[in-house]
């Protein structure tokens, strides 16, 4: 797959590369933040429509994600991100999404910097410069996608375009997956109480009682298939249905650094990430999962704990992620950049009386993440 960054000048126009005048191509566009299944839907679609028409299989994929942009500006006086500031909420990294698309066939993936700038530009603009730059012939969307300026550029807005147009077709792609979720408007993260991965607190109310929680949380309704219900599902500990809607293992990415070395001291070293952590980090909490280096895997188990401290580069209090690898093998990994894969919710941070009641905690926590890895 062929990568190309591109920034925006102070205009917001882009030098879009130039491609074979003798060949058309495919198109979509996103932030693409997790890559889930609904993504995956639409990127399929577009490598489908290049094969069956010879034509090239091209992703515009915005960094940072536009949201993050926007809700920045709007908390500093319409001052836009540097480059320093680390956007928490991102579920994963850009090389994560890029390496998503080449396993799913896409010839060409353009990196676009998202800036306020470019954002003011109208959809038909932006349009006209994929069909006459890029010699787009289809544009492949999702159900309920919006672009430009205002996201005045919804499906309808952009269907009539093109049929009034006759210059590309617009190729609507049913991305909701199982349907809609309620999430509450201001939730925040919440740890489970109980110990085990915990159940959708829905599914148990009687419809009466649903539309009761909807309208005491103001509830929306929301994708079940999108970046936001992941989010809020990672944000309370419902790891195995976040994991449904992407279709992989929710993972965060980090160098392993020196930490207080406590669990060393009772027979569990970890591996401690630095706090410039790629990917969203879910709730507190004790968890099963994987702990990747290179081709190396271990079962792990993860616990996740927040500290007083404020980060000024996320704008949140700072967490400590520590994996413990099961594994008789001696690891050396500071230094390293490893992958922690989440499996399941295992069960609340708690304090222990002392050494021997968490000790024996931990042994219960390595069993279980034996049985949700084997």
């Amino acid at each position: 797959m062929n990568i190309t960054y591109l920034d925006p000048d102070e205009n917001g126009d882009v030098a879009w590369p130039a491609f074979d005048n003798d060949k058309r191509a495919v198109v979509t566009l996103g932030a693409f933040d997790g890559m889930h299944l609904g993504h995956q839907a639409v990127v399929r679609r577009v490598v489908e429509l290049a094969h069956r028409h010879d034509a090239f299989s091209i992703v515009i994929l915005f960094d940072p994600r536009p949201a993050f942009v926007h809700r920045w500006a709007a908390a500093h006086d319409g001052a836009e991100p540097g480059g320093d500031v680390i956007d928490a909420n991102a579920l994963n990294g850009v090389d994560e999404r890029l390496q998503t698309l080449e396993e799913l066939g896409v010839e060409h993936a353009l990196v676009v910097r998202y800036t306020l700038a470019f954002a003011a530009k109208s959809y038909i603009f932006f349009l006209g410069q994929l069909t006459g730059k890029l010699g787009m012939r289809t544009l492949v969307l999702g159900s309920d996608a919006a672009m430009g300026q205002g996201r005045k550029g919804d499906v309808k807005s952009i269907a009539n375009l093109a049929a009034a147009t006759g210059v590309f077709e617009l190729d609507v792609v049913d991305d909701r997956g199982p349907g809609e979720v309620r999430i509450p408007r201001d939730w925040k993260p919440e740890m489970p109480g109980e110990w085990g991965e915990p159940a959708d607190p829905l599914a148990s109310m009687n419809k009466a009682e649903r539309r009761a929680w909807s309208k005491r949380n103001q509830a929306r309704a929301t994708r079940a298939w999108s970046s936001s219900n992941v989010r809020y599902l990672l944000g309370h500990g419902r790891i195995r249905e976040a994991n449904a809607i992407l279709g992989r293992p929710h993972a965060v990415e980090g160098v392993v650094v020196h930490g207080e070395e406590r669990g060393r001291t009772i027979g569990f070293p970890t591996a401690n990430l630095s706090d410039e952590v790629v990917g969203y980090l879910p709730v507190d909490g004790v968890y099963a999962g994987w702990l990747v280096d290179g081709e190396h895997r271990w079962p792990a188990a993860i616990s996740i704990g927040t500290k007083p401290t404020f980060s000024e580069k996320t704008g949140l209090n700072e967490r400590v992620v520590e994996a413990y690898a099961i594994t008789d093998d001696w690891l050396e990994l500071y230094g390293h950049k490893v992958r922690v894969e989440f499996v399941g919710y295992l069960r609340p941070q708690v304090r222990f009386d002392g050494v021997d009641e968490l000790t024996a905690e931990l042994r219960r926590n390595v069993e279980e993440t034996r049985r949700l890895t084997a």
